[in-house]
C-alpha cells in the first residue's frame, strides 16, 4: 500500500514537472514569435523613413545634418539585436523623427503635401503597431520571466537551461516626454 502512494506521489512529481517544463517552452516560443513581429513593425518603419526623409528633403533642404541624424540613427536602429540595444537605437531613432515632424511644421506647403501626410498617417500607424506589439512582448516575457522565478518551476527552469528575457523599454522615459526643440 505503501509503495502505491510513493509510486502516485513520484508519478504527480513527473507529471507536474512536465506540464511546467511544457509551458516554459510554450512562453519561450510565445516570446521569441512575438519579438518577431515587433522586428516586422520595426522593418516597416525602417522602409518608411527613407521616404518621409525624402519628401522632407524637398520643402527643407537646408537641414541636411537633421536628414543625416535620420538615416544614421535609422541604420543604428537596423543592425540592433538584442532587446536592449534594440529598445536604445529605436528611442534614438524616434527622437530624430519626432525632430523631423518639428521641422516639418515649420513649412506650411509640406504640411499640406498629400505624400507628406500619407507618409505621415503611415508612420502614426507602424508607431501604434509597434507599440502594441512592444506591449505583447513585455507581457510575455512578465510571463516567462515568472514562471522561471517562481517555486517550483525555477527547478526546471535551471535544470533545463531556461534563462530570464529582457524587457524591451524605454531608455529614459523622462526624455520621451520631452517636447522637441528646433531652432533655425
Amino acid at each position: 500500500m505503501l509503495g502505491y502512494i510513493v509510486l502516485g506521489l513520484i508519478g504527480a512529481a513527473i507529471g507536474a514537472g512536465i506540464v511546467i517544463y511544457n509551458k516554459l517552452v510554450r512562453l519561450r516560443y510565445t516570446a521569441d514569435s512575438s519579438w518577431s513581429d515587433i522586428d516586422v513593425q520595426l522593418k516597416k518603419r525602417y522602409d518608411l523613413v527613407p521616404n518621409l526623409v525624402e519628401t522632407v528633403k524637398g520643402y527643407a533642404s537646408h537641414e541636411q545634418s537633421l536628414f543625416q541624424n535620420v538615416t544614421a540613427a535609422r541604420s543604428r536602429a537596423m543592425q540592433a539585436t538584442s532587446p536592449e540595444d534594440k529598445a536604445q537605437a529605436e528611442n534614438m531613432l524616434g527622437q530624430t523623427l519626432k525632430s523631423l515632424f518639428a521641422v516639418a511644421e515649420a513649412y506650411p506647403d509640406l504640411k499640406a503635401n498629400t505624400n507628406f501626410l500619407q507618409l505621415q498617417t503611415q508612420l502614426k500607424e507602424l508607431e501604434d503597431n509597434i507599440e502594441q506589439a512592444r506591449r505583447y512582448y513585455n507581457a510575455v516575457v512578465r510571463d516567462y520571466n515568472t514562471l522561471t522565478h517562481s517555486f517550483p518551476s525555477n527547478l526546471i527552469a535551471s535544470q533545463f537551461g531556461f534563462h530570464t528575457r529582457e524587457f524591451f523599454e524605454l531608455e529614459s522615459p523622462a526624455a520621451e516626454r520631452q517636447a522637441v526643440k528646433v531652432s533655425f
